[in-house]
């Protein structure tokens, strides 16, 4: 199952798409049946080498180590990915549900919404804006668009009728980098959740993107974003 079916279902369940992912990956040639080794009365007499041969050492087998520098975009890789506490902050949100098909779009805009309402109440901007997934299904998903605080404003619940004061998740997380566009983030979370699998970790139905980069369009290559898997 990939990590994005933590999107599109209200449990985590990793591993299985991994363990595919490397079953698929292997040549054909493996998965046939081996041909018995052929026995000694029939097996043909293997030929000594020269003499000038017999001292020389066999060449060593060299194996290449990984360039993380070269990886594909929105790929993270062991050296992409950190454990972290993220404690609470103030922040001003607004929720929502949206399809899959337009999730960025409807997100985009919900930031804007919040971000439009703490200009209006003069209340300073303390970091990047994000997003909090809470709940998903198949086709949807129900969020909350928010934007960090300096500080909350005194005696104020709420900006609007619909953008609230309240505070952001807190909890352990592995975070993970996806630099590229929003359209192939999935192959993030396909990385997420081999790695998760790997270590031997379970998430919760929570998890976070923060938006580095102001980027409007899904097919904008120039986004960059932090992903907060919340682990049980």
């Amino acid at each position: 199952m990939r990590f994005d079916d933590i999107r599109r279902s209200t449990a985590l369940s990793v591993g299985l798409g991994f363990v595919l992912c490397l079953f698929a990956s292997l040549p054909m040639a493996a998965l046939a049946e081996e041909p018995a080794a052929p026995s000694a009365e029939t097996a043909p007499a293997t030929p000594a080498p020269p003499a000038s041969d017999q001292g020389a050492p066999a060449p060593e087998a060299t194996v290449p180590e990984p360039d993380h520098d070269k990886a594909a975009p929105g790929i993270p890789s062991d050296a992409s990915a950190e454990t972290v506490d993220v404690p609470a902050r103030p922040v001003a949100l607004v929720a929502g549900d949206a399809q899959w098909a337009d999730g960025f779009k409807a997100i985009v805009a919900a930031i804007e919404k919040v971000q439009d309402a703490v200009k209006a109440a003069g209340l300073k901007q303390a970091g990047p804006p994000f997003a909090v997934f809470l709940s998903t299904d198949e086709t949807s998903f129900h969020y909350e668009a928010m934007v960090p605080l300096a500080e909350k404003p005194e005696g104020k619940s709420d900006l609007s009728d619909t953008v609230k004061i309240g505070d952001s998740p807190s909890g352990k997380a592995v975070k993970f980098l996806h630099r590229g566009a929003y359209d192939d983030i999935d192959s993030t979370y396909d990385l997420i959740t081999a790695y998760l699998d790997e270590k031997g970790l379970e998430a919760k139905n929570l998890f976070i993107e923060e938006y580095l980069s102001d980027t409007k369009e899904s097919d904008d290559a120039s986004l960059q974003a932090d992903i907060y898997v919340f682990l049980k």
